[in-house]
């Protein structure tokens, strides 16, 4: 059996980010289960993993990689690194036909590299691979320390500046909430469940729909509400998912009923083009609005969560949205939405998030790689192929490609 030399590479884009597709004891780990895989490793002074935690484990550090066949990373890898002819795995933003890096998979295409999407790797129609929990958990916990910091209730530490999730939900010992409390979480993706990882540290009753809909409770609540849930059709209120999902029949948003009841609310679904607005702007001018903190993890700027107007940063995180001049404003003021719309949210634990990516990559994604991919799961993700076309589940990208 032929040896597989695989490369993590250095990641490049700007800002930095200092999570790595594999830690070093999963390098070690996936090296001990395959004999015929190598794995070397690009120095990197910002890794969350240093270089010494690698070498220490006898993982190789080479500055070259152009002896590897497959390079992995995490965010896209800037055009001037890209080695011609080999085989990429990383986080690409090119397939929904993201304009701004139209020119980053022109310049794949020409130097002939095969890439494949971590984001389009699938199995049953499945995601198989990313890093949707981390961001859950990370964002469920700013949105708990935005609404601390809206109301002057506590404080708690920002999650970049802990150490690891340990010492971050160490900080939930912190969260005093009123005891009237109502918070509403939507999806229940990867997302959605990592939120509630963090929900369930906390002392939080989770009730159901109706009950959180039509009572007020003397201790903090909260619901979780699938796409049905907040979605009805316009004729008679019903609601028929494969006719939702394909788009057919007209169907409006039944928010409304969460949004008079809820302080805070926890956005974690999955927003298709076309389907209604959770809520909008006139939905928040009106008199029984009660949403006082929004943490929006999906961050879809103007989209369904209307007060998301911008994405905010890990320096910057919250910002206000003042429902009457849709504008935004300083987040304290009595009469602004706290939104918190950070659109990079597991850099904030990069070593516990790359921990949990390297376990889906390990478990999912190197067997094919090392052994052979009898379903075709990476092939149906190349976006690209070693010829300089365009792989054939991509043949959409080609004005894509020739406009960039």
């Amino acid at each position: 059996m032929s040896t597989v030399k695989i490369g993590v590479i250095r990641e490049g884009k700007n800002p930095p980010d200092k999570r790595v597709p594999l830690s070093p004891q999963q390098c070690l780990d996936a090296m001990n289960a395959y004999p015929n895989l190598e794995i070397v490793v690009q120095p990197s002074p910002i890794r969350k993993f240093r270089d010494k935690e690698y070498s220490a484990l006898g993982i190789r550090l080479e500055e070259d990689l152009s002896g590897c066949d497959i390079l992995i990373g995490v965010k896209e890898v800037p055009m001037d690194m890209l080695i011609p002819n080999k085989t990429y795995l990383f986080f690409s933003h090119t397939f929904k036909l993201q304009p701004y890096n139209a020119k980053l998979l022109k310049t794949v295409l020409d130097k002939k590299i095969r890439l494949i999407d971590y984001e389009v790797l699938k199995a049953k129609g499945k995601r198989l691979i990313g890093f949707g929990r981390y961001a859950g958990i990370v964002g469920c916990y700013n949105g708990f320390r935005t609404f601390g910091i809206k109301h002057g209730l506590y404080q708690l530490k920002p999650a970049n500046q802990c150490e690891d999730r340990k010492e971050m939900e160490a900080e939930l010992d912190k969260v005093q909430l009123p005891g009237n409390a109502k918070i509403v979480l939507t999806g229940f993706g990867r997302v959605g469940h990592g939120a509630r990882e963090i929900i369930s540290l906390l002392p939080i009753e989770e009730v159901s729909k109706e009950a959180f809909a039509e009572h007020e409770f003397e201790h903090p609540v909260f619901t979780h509400l699938n796409t049905e849930d907040y979605n009805e059709r316009v004729a008679d209120q019903g609601f028929d998912k494969k006719e939702f999902y394909a788009g057919e029949g007209e169907y409006r948003s039944s928010f409304d009923r969460y949004s008079s009841q809820a302080d805070m609310y926890i956005a974690c679904h999955y927003w298709s083009e076309g389907s209604p607005f959770i809520f909008t702007r006139e939905d928040m001018k009106k008199d029984d609005w009660r949403i006082s903190t929004v943490a929006d993890i999906s961050c879809d700027i103007d989209g369904p969560v209307a007060c998301t107007i911008r994405p905010s940063t890990i320096a910057d995180p919250i910002y206000g949205y003042d429902p009457t001049s849709e504008t935004e404003t300083v987040f304290t003021s009595p009469t602004a939405i706290a939104v918190m719309a950070v659109d990079n949210l597991p850099c904030e634990l990069p070593k516990d998030a790359s921990e949990d990516f390297g376990n889906e990559l390990t478990t999912h994604i190197l067997p094919l790689l090392v052994n052979g991919d009898q379903d075709d799961i990476l092939e149906k993700a190349s976006e690209t192929t070693l010829e300089g076309e365009l792989g054939q589940h991509f043949k959409y990208l080609e004005d894509y490609v020739a406009n960039a």
